[in-house]
Parts: C-alpha cells; sequence; structure tokens
C-alpha cells in the first residue's frame, strides 16, 4: 500500500514551455531562465577578461558551460528553498567570522636583543645606603652555609 502526500500540490512548476505552437524540446522553471541569462552574461564576461574573443566556437562553449552551471544552481532550489534564500546563505556563509587556526607572530630572530658584556645588576631602592663591604662577606657567608648544609646533618658555626 502507497500513502500520498500532499507534496504534488507544492510541486507545481511554473514552466515556460516556449512561444505557441513552437514549444521548446524540454522543460525549464521560469527562474531556471533568470538563472540562465545572469550566468550566461557572466560567463562571457569572464571570457572576454581572460582573452577569448567573441566568435561561434568561444559562444558554444560559453553556452555549454552556462548549461552546466545553471543546472547545477537550480538543483539546489526548490519551492522549499527559493533562490533567495540559497543566496542569502551562500553570502552568510562566506562572510561568517572563522576561527584562527594559524599562530601570530613570525620566525624568531636576534635582530632586536641587546647584548652588553657587563651583567645586569641588581637595582637598590632609593634613600637605602649601601651596606659596607664587611657587612656584604658576612652576609654571604651566611648564605653560603645556608646552602652548603644538608638536611638532617648541622654544619659547625
Amino acid at each position: 500500500m502507497r500513502v500520498r502526500t500532499d507534496d504534488e500540490v507544492y510541486r507545481v512548476d511554473a514552466v515556460w514551455l516556449g512561444p505557441p505552437k513552437a514549444t521548446f524540446p524540454w522543460r525549464a522553471r521560469y527562474v531556471a531562465w533568470g538563472v540562465g541569462i545572469v550566468v550566461f552574461l557572466l560567463v562571457t564576461a569572464v571570457q572576454r577578461q581572460i582573452g577569448f574573443g567573441f566568435d561561434v566556437i568561444n559562444t558554444g562553449w560559453g553556452f555549454v558551460i552556462t548549461i552546466a552551471l545553471t543546472r547545477f544552481i537550480c538543483s539546489r532550489i526548490s519551492h522549499e528553498r527559493p533562490l533567495s534564500s540559497v543566496l542569502t546563505m551562500w553570502v552568510r556563509e562566506l562572510t561568517a567570522p572563522r576561527e584562527t587556526t594559524s599562530g601570530r607572530g613570525g620566525a624568531a630572530s636576534a635582530a632586536r636583543i641587546r647584548v652588553t658584556p657587563q651583567r645586569p645588576r641588581k637595582r637598590h631602592p632609593r634613600g637605602a645606603k649601601r651596606a659596607s663591604a664587611s657587612t656584604r662577606s658576612q652576609h654571604r657567608r651566611q648564605q653560603d652555609r645556608r646552602q652548603k648544609e644538608v638536611r638532617g646533618v648541622r654544619t659547625p658555626a
């Protein structure tokens, strides 16, 4: 048993078969004629920009390319997805923000690194007096002891 849907009501194609009493051997919707004319104009403009002349062979290939592109475009259009929504979707797809997958920056270079023969010294806060040489040497000895001290074993003071 086959269940019939109401899709046939919506499947009405506005088809132009040609002039009265001289119909074309193919069926084409009105939207296909419109799309075909625009595509043909674009194809011939591209052919002229590339450098092809306006002769019978190039115009024939233009028709062939136009028919192929028109069939491709019209296969995507239906009564549920009109041409305007397909074009809007295409434009939004092309202009949508994309995730950046490449890293920023470039190759590392040492051109901007300053090299000086002296090591940088620690800055002292302003107004603080510098310790005398003896105080500094005592301080260094205490630091050395702390660094040399092994855990659990004390060194003689």
